[in-house]
């Protein structure tokens, strides 16, 4: 099967479970996943599940990028940040929708690997940084759009706060593999209305910058 004739297949897979936001699967579409994954991986770059990337992290499903991406709702004038870089794949995906992405990673060898993809794609409207996400990214707060790429407990309060009034955050939530939930958060004048979307499972949300990658 050719590459684009995998790619058809998928986009068709993604369609048949629930994908309908025709913005998110031209997205999904104009992004070669084989460039974000392990050589070794090539061949299945285009099957719909996750797989091993460096530093022992994972660059998600397709459907669960397409999903988070179609949840987060997202607008051409809007600034997105995105917590856990990882291999940028997800990254690339929001920057086809979005005015700018500040995507923050904690290992400086995944960030470095992005980052080169990214200008590979010319992809242009992505700004990168290395650090704790628990933290985000308060000099560039308030963002439009919040997306977390891996699970915490509890959502970082930064994160809540960085939100803009009517902003929309989608995170995973739970310390358990077998226990966690895609969650959406809404924010109001009032607090922060959620929802519960999705069963997922992420690698945790782990404090700090990494010292050795």
């Amino acid at each position: 099967m050719t590459e684009d004739a995998r790619k058809i297949k998928l986009i068709m897979e993604l369609r048949r479970q629930g994908i309908s936001d025709p913005l998110v699967l031209s997205a999904m579409e104009r992004v070669p996943r084989d460039l974000f994954v392990p050589d070794s991986f090539a061949d299945q770059a285009f099957d719909d599940h996750a797989l091993p990337i460096a530093c022992g992290q994972t660059i998600s499903q397709p459907f669960v990028v397409a999903f988070m991406t179609q949840a987060l709702r997202v607008g051409d004038r809007m600034k997105v940040l995105e917590i856990g870089t990882g291999s940028g794949y997800q990254s690339a995906v929001l920057a086809q929708l979005c005015r700018r992405l500040y995507t923050i990673e904690r290992y400086r060898t995944l960030s470095r690997a992005a980052v080169n993809r990214f200008e590979s794609l010319g992809i242009t409207n992505i700004t990168t940084m290395v650090g704790d996400g628990m933290n985000g990214w308060p000099e560039q707060a308030p963002f439009d759009r919040i997306i977390v790429t891996a699970a915490s407990q509890d959502v970082p309060a930064n994160l809540l706060e960085q939100l803009k009034i009517g902003g929309i955050m989608v995170a995973p939530v739970g310390q358990s593999t077998a226990s966690q939930m895609l969650i959406r958060y809404v924010k109001s004048e009032e607090g922060f209305d959620q929802e519960e979307i999705l069963p997922v499972r992420f690698v945790p949300l782990v404090e700090g910058i990494a010292r050795e990658l």
